[in-house]
């Protein structure tokens, strides 16, 4: 047995880097700085060593055989999920530009409201080390940001900073969606204020907070039950923050053209910043590598991870591009499915040719053509991976000695034999 510390965690989406984990084998189980987000993965077992070919198992070679027969019969593949470190993710776009398929990371959908906002006008957004180092007022809008990232608080909140002499200052207020616990409660035991109201109601509770900063007259006394004075309050202690931070999660915001209200926080920071203070946006992400998918797509084919290459080249629609919908409307002949991460996130049922590139251990429904189980970033093998933030690529660690390849070894021979 060998105990593992400072260990990265490429689950959790904040990069969480003080796990201690003993290993046994191929067991692993994390002794010290787990959370929801962290440790059943890092505990999942291994089961699967040996690829299948139509339940049946076999050899790497022939699945890698199989699985290229079966591209080369495409004519419009997808590749979903695209859960994997930076060295899959390359290898990913080599094989969707050498077989024409589209490449769409799962939580594109989740994530779109941001990619929207972000390309139409622009956003001011921070670091996690910032927020760490400077926060002084934190507002979570529409999001449960601890049950999103358990530790956010512990790393990054109530803890050592460089610019705020006493964290039992820092204020937190939740707008829209209370905290399901209290890691927002602050040291001294003080909690955070919040304003709940329904997520429909959202969009014009800040209507009514960006109205508030830029000083603009209004009629109404409440707004989806929230009193304009409780809002007032909100606008007031944004202006008078040193380093606020507007945090939010994009797949939160359950509802139509959540796009907008991504722009109208953004709006809202960038018109804070004209009140001689500074405030800033923080989208949470990080979770199943889509940090990650987006990055390395982005330097490759100057676009997010909902690319086709069908046409010789890469081009990006954020709604055309949709796996689920390509399944459904009969447009896609293949499905390739990676997802190194997490068993239960399997690939959608369909009557495809279906090829998984996944985590040992799924479960499936109905079994694909082709199984070919992989290493998992940071616990079967080195790697890298974008944490929420998007400036740091976090190294991952080796583990244990599975055996099983990696994903950039299969998706690279996979293209090579085409």
């Amino acid at each position: 047995m060998t105990e593992i510390t400072e260990v990265p965690s490429p689950f959790c989406g904040i990069g969480s880097d003080d796990l201690a984990i003993l290993a046994d084998g191929n067991t692993l189980t994390v002794t010290a700085n787990g959370c929801a987000a962290t440790t059943s993965l890092f505990e999942q077992a291994v089961t699967d060593t040996r690829p299948r070919v139509n339940g049946v198992a076999t050899g790497l070679a022939a699945a890698i055989a199989k699985a290229a027969a079966l591209l080369r019969q495409a004519h419009a593949p997808v590749i979903g999920g695209c859960a994997t470190d930076v060295n899959g993710m390359r290898a990913l776009l080599i094989l969707a530009e050498r077989c024409g398929a589209v490449a769409d990371h799962m939580n594109f959908n989740q994530a779109r409201a941001n990619v929207l906002a972000m390309q139409d006008s622009g956003w001011m957004t921070t670091t996690l080390a910032e927020v760490k180092n400077r926060c002084d007022l934190l507002l979570v809008v529409g999001t449960d940001i601890e049950a999103f990232a358990p530790r956010f608080f512990e790393r990054h909140l109530w803890t050592d900073a460089m610019f705020v002499e006493d964290n039992n200052q820092r204020q937190v207020i939740y707008l829209g969606k209370a905290p399901s616990g209290e890691a927002s409660t602050a040291p001294n035991g003080t909690q955070a204020h919040v304003l709940d109201c329904a997520q429909a109601d959202l969009p014009a509770v800040l209507a009514v907070l960006r109205a508030l900063i830029k000083n603009k007259p209004l009629q109404a006394h409440q707004v989806a039950g929230i009193l304009v004075t409780d809002l007032q309050n909100i606008a007031d202690r944004l202006k008078a923050a040193h380093y606020g931070v507007v945090a939010w999660a994009a797949g939160a915001l359950a509802f139509s053209q959540a796009e907008l209200s991504v722009q109208m926080l953004s709006e809202l920071i960038k018109d804070v910043n004209n009140q001689n203070t500074r405030c800033v946006g923080l989208p949470l992400g990080g979770k199943e590598g889509d940090q990650t998918a987006h990055q390395v797509s982005g330097w490759t084919t100057g676009y997010p991870a909902r690319v086709s290459f069908q046409r010789g080249y890469p081009e990006y629609d954020p709604f055309l591009n949709d796996t689920h919908r390509l399944l459904e409307t009969g447009e896609a002949d293949t499905l390739v499915w990676v997802q190194a991460f997490n068993v239960a996130a399997v690939p959608p049922v369909t009557d495809l040719p279906t090829i998984v590139v996944g985590r040992s251990g799924m479960v499936f429904e109905k079994e694909p053509d082709v199984f070919i189980p992989v290493g998992t970033p940071g616990i079967d093998h080195a790697g890298h991976a974008y944490r929420m933030d998007n400036v740091v690529a976090i190294r991952l660690k080796k583990l244990r000695d599975s055996g099983l390849p990696s994903t950039a070894q299969v998706l690279n021979a996979l293209a090579e034999s085409l």
